[in-house]
């Protein structure tokens, strides 16, 4: 790994930026990564994931005036429903605000730099950053100390959004490898309401990484529906961090669905601050060929009365590999939590792989929680019922993991999307949908 490499940048950075918040957590932040390194497999969070060769490449940091997307590369990528939806791109990390599309007036978008000097400095200052203790790690520490060009997206209070924001990360290699490092801040005030999804996409046959962290904050009867989409190239890796903080009584419901990639890892972490908050996380990962996809989760029930369900399923195929981590934190004052999680796994094949690993660590006496995984193949039962009905083998593997799959896709309340994800499913079950 070429440490001056990302030495140099970060002077150049730094000396181009105003002293303030974001100069200091910068600092902090490239401190901890000089001192952390790039994890590897000795690192228990890292222990299935060989992440450390990714860094031995000699990647391109993009400087924030290189943007070569036009509005036909935009068109290619978009999601189903985006004639509707605000549109916020990222292109190579950095947030344009000439390819973004803001339908919505109850929707403030600024740069991270700006919000962070001006009207929203409190905001910022309470939350940006807030995920650096839970993921202690160079790679996060490094987006941090490269927050260049984020987004701080803010929704009035008391507002329902009906219409979805949409997220694109695009980055740019067709000629040299290229490194990504996306920075957002979103914050859903009193009573306000969100639908947003993201996605990601590597447009060029050289190899990418796409690292990228958002902390999404929820007041006082705020509702959060997110969605991540990842379905890239085989060259594309992703290191993604989402982190959900519910400072006041909320509702999240996550849905992360995992379908392509080289290597992929996404963490999601869930801290409920706020009595009777309420968090629902689905993933649906379904990795084949040399893909490797990691999901790490935590949900940290930090006050009494707060319910979480989490729901996790793989399907792994060819030489592919998974990993699941979750953890669930029930601390000492967070008496009558409810907290229920559970991971499933078909293996398709002798050469695929999954490592499982369920946790619960809890302080408090009177919660009811429970986890678990499973393990196996198909139904060779329910593979016979509907052979002995007429239906070809494949046809009947096909219906089998569609169903299998289903119960997470049923969890995307965004129609459109819905619709888009259970396509995708089928398509690579080589399935037809009645």
């Amino acid at each position: 790994m070429n440490t001056q490499y990302y030495q140099d940048h970060f002077t150049r950075l730094q000396a181009a930026t105003r002293p303030g918040h974001l100069h200091a957590r910068r600092e902090e932040a490239f401190r901890d990564f000089s001192r952390l390194g790039i994890p590897t497999t000795r690192n228990e969070e890292w222990k299935y994931t060989r992440i450390s060769g990714l860094f031995n490449k000699e990647w391109h940091l993009p400087l924030l005036q290189e943007k070569t997307i036009t509005e036909n590369d935009l068109q290619a990528v978009r999601l189903p429903g985006y004639e509707t939806a605000s549109e916020l791109v990222f292109v190579n990390g950095f947030f344009s605000f000439a390819l973004s599309n803001i339908r919505s007036e109850s929707l403030t978008v600024l740069p991270l730099e700006e919000a962070a000097a001006n009207g929203y400095s409190d905001i910022v200052s309470a939350h940006f950053g807030h995920s650096s203790g839970y993921i202690k790690d160079g790679i996060h520490a490094l987006n941090t100390a490269f927050t260049e060009g984020g987004v701080f997206i803010h929704l009035t209070k008391t507002k329902h959004e009906k219409q979805p924001v949409y997220i694109y990360h695009l980055t740019t290699a067709e000629h040299e490898p290229g490194f990504t490092q996306p920075r957002s801040l979103v914050y859903l005030g009193e009573q306000a309401e969100m639908q947003l999804v993201e996605t990601s996409m590597c447009l060029g046959q050289q190899d990418s990484l796409n690292s990228q962290v958002i902390e999404i904050v929820l007041e006082e009867a705020a509702v959060l529906e997110y969605y991540k989409i990842q379905h890239d190239h085989d060259n594309a890796s992703q290191v993604n961090t989402t982190h959900i903080r519910q400072v006041g009584k909320s509702y999240s419901h996550t849905v992360t669905l995992s379908l392509n990639g080289n290597m992929v890892r996404n963490n999601l972490n869930v801290v409920l601050e706020a009595s009777h908050s309420e968090a629902h996380l689905y993933g649906l990962y379904f990795p084949k060929g040399n893909s490797h996809i990691d999901n790490h989760t935590i949900v940290d029930n930090r006050v009494p009365h707060c319910d979480s369900n989490e729901l996790y399923k793989g399907i792994l195929d060819e030489q592919g590999t998974g990993v699941f981590n979750g953890k669930i934190f029930v601390r000492q004052p967070a008496q009558k939590t409810n907290a229920f999680q559970s991971n499933k796994n078909v293996l398709l094949s002798n050469t695929a792989t999954i490592n499982t690993k369920p946790q619960l660590e809890i302080f408090a006496d009177d919660v009811k929680c429970s986890h678990g995984c499973t393990v196996g193949r198909l139904s060779e039962e329910g593979l016979f019922y509907l052979q002995s009905r007429g239906i070809p083998e494949k046809t009947a593997q096909s219906m089998l993991l569609h169903g299998f799959a289903e119960d997470v896709l049923e969890k995307i309340k965004l129609e459109p999307i819905r619709r888009y994800a259970d396509a995708l499913v089928a398509a690579r079950l080589e399935y037809d949908i009645v």
